[in-house]
């Protein structure tokens, strides 16, 4: 897809969404430099970052931020948030992205990025424990038991914007790329 012009029908508004380890990041690097449209992680709407530590934004402060980036012209938005307060975010996308990995790829990607992250080698927002590694895995099953069913109840509204992807290769259907 390098080197590739991109017509009119490219979505400009994206909402990337999956549990922890579906490649949502991963994802929303490669499509931003691709559609050359910036990248918002939600973690990072929630959490202002610090060196020193981070603090969690306020209630109103999260939900300014959040409602700056939505009504910019182009934007993708990642994060495994499916709460009230992300639904702006849904409503305005052109398309939600639903990484509906394998639990087995989710759980070796939970430990290579922590020994990645411990290591040096991979960049991180947080300060990677192992308290927070055993909680991936805790988030991850909830995530496959509570939130996936409560994403598709709450905003199964917006199912013409879906895109359910098992599998990286099937993304492509959903861009029109003219090389």
């Amino acid at each position: 897809m390098r080197g590739s012009e991109l017509t009119l029908s490219t979505p400009q508004k994206i909402h990337i969404i999956g549990s922890v380890g579906s490649g949502k990041t991963t994802l929303a690097r490669e499509l931003s430099l691709l559609l050359n449209i910036p990248y918002y992680e939600l973690d990072n709407v929630v959490w202002k970052r610090y060196k020193t530590g981070d603090i969690r934004r306020t209630e109103k402060e999260r939900d300014t931020y959040l409602t700056s980036i939505v009504h910019t012209e182009s934007w993708i938005i990642e994060g495994v948030h499916n709460e009230d307060w992300v639904s702006p975010s849904f409503q305005h996308a052109q398309l939600i992205i639903f990484l509906d990995t394998k639990n087995s790829a989710r759980i070796y990607r939970i430990i290579k990025r922590f020994v990645f992250q411990k290591l040096g080698i991979e960049k991180s927002n947080y300060t990677p424990t192992f308290k927070i590694f055993l909680k991936m895995f805790k988030w991850n099953h909830y995530f496959e038991q509570v939130g996936k069913p409560d994403f598709f109840n709450k905003y199964g509204k917006y199912s013409d914007k879906f895109a359910v992807i098992h599998h990286k290769k099937s993304l492509k259907s959903h861009f029109t790329i003219e090389s």
